[in-house]
């Protein structure tokens, strides 16, 4: 049988050609000789409680001057794809929770969706942190300014950001004292009006911020250690930091053993855990990426690996 697979995600014209893990997932589909369907956020739409999609076919290159082509468009009730990837980036903002909804209704009439729908509404990328807190540094959530300022006496060198960003976007460190806290509190709360993660300051980020992945729960061998530019805090690719792939370390499996049964019970079958030295910061189940950098440095196929789970699931229903 033919996989049909949809993909939705944000414009492939505008993607990394050398950085993006969906264009991977991608290549991966067409070389099992999967029919790709492709769609965007704005193109799928609900009549009659049944979801649909205005899809073009898509067949990808490896090439980095011509990596995508589209075929045909049209209208296709997407109960007859096998899965969708749902790789859109955030903001996670409420027309994101709307997609989510459809995706759900979707996923009712028997397609597989890459995340669940439901379990990426519950899974604040950043908060879903605190499920574990045996794997997390010293962590304070509040839209409070008088607990920030609490917590920098108390902690003394700590890291802020929103609950909503990506990419190390709005990241703050601050050390006690620091004459523009009150400032960068009332910024980053909208004047106590919008919840911020605060946590202790982790040293290890001159080591790497580490990105895991995890395939159905169990993780890939390498980590990414995505190790800042000089004179940066943020160990984000985005932010200019430089990937480099590093063997899980035991304390590194120990936090997958945590963490992997309970994303796999709420069926998140592709994660990105972030682990700064011995600690758990962030748990992306978004559009996870790092896949291009650890195939090429490991020799690994980490989409083939994924979609022989995905192949797995199909089967057995």
């Amino acid at each position: 049988m033919t996989i049909q697979l949809g993909v939705l995600m944000d414009p492939i014209h505008s993607i990394h050609y050398k950085k993006d893990s969906t264009l991977a997932m991608l290549l991966e589909a067409k070389r099992r000789g999967w029919i790709i369907h492709y769609f965007e956020q704005k193109d799928i739409f609900i009549r009659e409680s049944q979801v649909f999609a205005k899809s073009r076919l898509l067949t990808v290159f490896k090439d980095p001057q011509k990596w995508f082509e589209f075929g045909n468009e049209e209208t296709i009730p997407v109960a007859q794809l096998d899965v969708i990837l749902m790789r859109k980036d955030p903001p996670f903002n409420i027309e994101y929770i709307y997609t989510t909804y459809l995706l759900e209704q979707a996923e009712r009439s028997g397609v597989l969706i890459v995340n669940k729908p439901q379990s990426l509404r519950d899974a604040n990328e950043k908060l879903s942190t605190t499920w574990f807190p045996q794997c997390c540094p010293v962590t304070l959530v509040t839209s409070s300014m008088a607990l920030l300022i609490e917590f920098l006496v108390e902690q003394k060198d700590i890291v802020c950001k929103p609950l909503e960003g990506m990419g190390g976007s709005s990241v703050f460190r601050l050390q006690y004292p620091d004459q523009n806290a009150s400032v960068i509190f009332e910024v980053l709360t909208q004047s106590g009006s919008r919840f911020v993660m605060a946590q202790q300051y982790i040293p290890e980020i001159k080591n790497g911020d580490k990105r895991i992945l995890l395939i159905d729960g169990e993780p890939i061998p390498f980590s990414l250690a995505r190790i800042p530019a000089p004179g940066e805090l943020r160990g984000n690719l985005a932010a200019g930091a430089k990937g480099v792939a590093k063997p899980l370390t035991d304390r590194d499996q120990w936090i997958c053993q945590q963490v992997g049964p309970q994303l796999r019970e709420k069926g998140f079958l592709f994660v990105g855990l972030d682990v700064i030295g011995d600690y758990l910061t962030e748990i992306n189940v978004t559009s996870p990426t790092g896949i291009r950098e650890l195939d090429e440095q490991c020799d690994l196929n980490i989409s083939a690996t994924l979609f022989d789970r995905l192949s797995e699931y199909l089967s057995s229903r």
